[in-house]
């Protein structure tokens, strides 16, 4: 069991550690919107790139912290009935639905890599004025579902121990 659980709480600290990373973005993308607001309006000349870098930043923010935000338990449910189970039920309901997870999770990996894949391959950029790349950009999708692949297990895995035996798996 040792084994296991060192192997649960990598797969924990590696998602922490990205969205503690990915955390300082939000400064990058703040700073880039004060420049473009000061340049826009102070002095009446607008970046070209601001706007594009912005989503470019933020992109890779949103789908790489979906496995922390996994692992903190703090993605979207239907609250009405689920939160008055109890944590055994609970795990129960999460391993009946666990397949509909592990299905997204599949179609995210396979196609988002054949999405960056063709992306790299053509060193695809944005058709604009400023003409960013956006390939390693792309490369996040599959990066960011084998992230959450991997809590995905993780979470199973935990749900399943916690439905048999009652009692949650020690981090």
């Amino acid at each position: 069991m040792n084994l296991l659980q060192q192997f649960l709480r990598t797969i924990d600290k590696t998602n922490e550690w990205v969205a503690k990373f990915l955390s300082f973005f939000i400064i990058v993308i703040i700073l880039a919107t004060i420049y473009e607001v000061i340049m826009r309006y102070f002095f009446g000349a607008p970046t070209i790139w601001a706007f594009e870098f912005n989503y470019l930043v933020y992109g890779p923010y949103f789908l790489l912290a979906g496995a922390y935000t996994l692992a903190l338990g703090k993605h979207v449910n239907v609250d009405i009935l689920y939160g008055k189970l109890s944590a055994r039920r609970r795990a129960i309901v999460d391993l009946i639905t666990a397949p509909v997870f592990f299905f997204f999770v599949y179609t995210m990996l396979v196609y988002g890599w054949r999405f960056a894949w063709n992306s790299v391959l053509v060193r695809e950029t944005l058709s604009s004025a400023w003409g960013p790349p956006v390939y390693p950009i792309k490369l996040c999708i599959p990066l960011a579902a084998l992230l959450l692949l991997l809590q995905g297990i993780s979470k199973f895995i935990r749900d399943f121990h916690l439905a048999i035996t009652s009692r949650e798996l020690s981090s």
